[in-house]
């Protein structure tokens, strides 16, 4: 009886990891479908978000 209620357990916090599992994939695909569609808007951001170095050298 303890190792079934053991394996109940286990397949309940299972069930648990796996929804927030797919709630997280769900919230990275819209934001990652957000950032595709708002690329091809007429208006949005005037520099590209991945550039991580700056655009012009430093004065000496």
């Amino acid at each position: 009886m303890f190792e079934y209620e053991l394996h109940q357990l286990r397949t309940a916090e299972q069930a648990l990891k796996a929804d927030h599992q797919r709630l997280v994939r769900e919230a990275r695909d819209g934001r990652r479908t957000a950032r595709r569609s708002a690329r091809h808007e007429a208006e949005g951001r005037v520099s590209a978000p991945l550039l991580r170095r700056a655009r012009f050298t430093r004065a000496a």
